[in-house]
């Protein structure tokens, strides 16, 4: 009986422990701090640049091309197939060029991306410890959580102490 009434009072005791937990929407996190907005302006910069490279060296190379087909017409056709030749290799080189340097850019903004998401899951973490969470689930877009209660939703919080820190 004592044995019983043990297992009782340790499960009852058990029960009253509940696990503090609360939810952050990944997409609204994302979107509304700052130095995710910062980033994604930048290498949109970069990348409207790029284009704009892009479109430039293409008309000027298709400029080239008329004047060649012009000028083609009073040549050999062996010299003609070579410099034509030559024209393709030009053209083929500046896309490689252009296609290493979209690469780059790239490569670049989804490490800084990649960076920014693990800090905001450092803070988050940093978050909960610090507030007595057991857990901290995700919500939005393909996150865990379908329904939660506001009080138990931590997203405007975290993004204050993101935009916070990110500000100094």
């Amino acid at each position: 009986m004592k044995k019983l009434l043990m297992v009782v009072l340790a499960m009852s005791a058990m029960a009253c422990q509940q696990n503090k937990i609360g939810y952050v929407d990944n997409v609204k996190l994302l979107d509304d701090y700052q130095e995710k907005v910062d980033i994604e302006a930048k290498y949109k910069t970069k990348v409207d640049a790029l284009t704009k490279k892009r479109d430039s060296i293409s008309q000027a190379f298709q400029l080239e091309l008329q004047e060649f087909q012009a000028k083609s017409q009073k040549m050999s056709q062996k010299n003609a197939q070579e410099e034509y030749g030559l024209l393709q290799q030009r053209g083929q080189f500046m896309g490689q060029q252009l296609q290493q340097e979209e690469q780059q850019l790239q490569l670049n903004s989804q490490t800084e991306m990649d960076s920014l998401v693990s800090k905001v899951r450092k803070e988050v973490k940093k978050y909960g410890k610090a507030n007595g969470f057991t857990y901290i689930l995700t919500g939005g877009t393909g996150g865990a959580v379908l329904y939660g209660q506001d009080p138990q939703n931590l997203t405007d919080a975290i993004v204050k102490i993101l935009n916070d820190k990110y500000k100094k």
